[in-house]
């Protein structure tokens, strides 16, 4: 099992990763740290499971993480996937604060940053800047559905795979074969056959 990074570097990545997007003070850095929870998941731990209320949100500092939904056949469909320096979490349920739909599940041994709704609520009120943050990082999701949507409609299996490929080049080596199928929503026998051929 790898190491647990210590605490006061997780903290560094994070801040790291806020200030690319918005300016902290140390006083704003240190409230915003002292906000925050610790957990580490093992492979197969579950982040959030479906029924309960997803009561953080979660910055991955190490690992890697698949978000899905389960039918009532009993098959899971992949929604999304989380690796470093990402946020994951139901944010339906989040904001709700209503059971949720989604499971989320650990691929990789994880260790994650976790901000509770009080703890959110109370930052934006303390460090308003954290507004504009947290505006920033849901503008950046919205455009990844709307594109992930207009993919579904408007390119072939093959293609879907080929641009995602592109832009997560290690992608493969992460997340299994039969996950990647479910993301892209064709079957794991096609997506072995769009394989073949991309690698031709």
């Amino acid at each position: 099992m790898r190491a647990t990074p210590a605490l006061t570097d997780l903290h560094q990545q994070i801040i790291g990763h806020v200030q690319q997007r918005i300016r902290l003070s140390a006083a704003e850095q240190e409230r915003f740290v002292s906000l925050l929870t610790f957990r580490s998941l093992l492979p197969r731990q579950y982040l959030l499971q479906q029924g309960d209320v997803c009561r953080y949100e979660n910055y991955v500092c190490s690992g890697f993480l698949r978000s899905f939904y389960t039918d009532k056949a009993g098959n899971d469909h992949t929604l999304h996937f989380a690796m470093e320096d990402w946020w994951i979490s139901d944010s339906t349920s989040f904001i709700s604060q209503k059971p949720s739909r989604i499971n989320i599940v650990a691929l990789e041994p994880c260790a994650i940053l976790q901000i509770d709704k009080t703890g959110l609520d109370q930052l934006f009120d303390d460090v308003p800047v954290f507004e504009r943050f947290w505006r920033i990082l849901n503008q950046q999701s919205l455009i990844s559905q709307d594109q992930r949507i207009l993919n579904n409609i408007s390119m072939s299996g093959a293609e879907r795979y080929e641009a995602l490929i592109t832009k997560y080049p290690d992608l493969e080596q992460r997340l299994p074969q039969k996950f990647i199928a479910s993301f892209l929503g064709i079957t794991p026998v096609f997506l072995s056959q769009i394989r073949k051929n991309y690698k031709r």
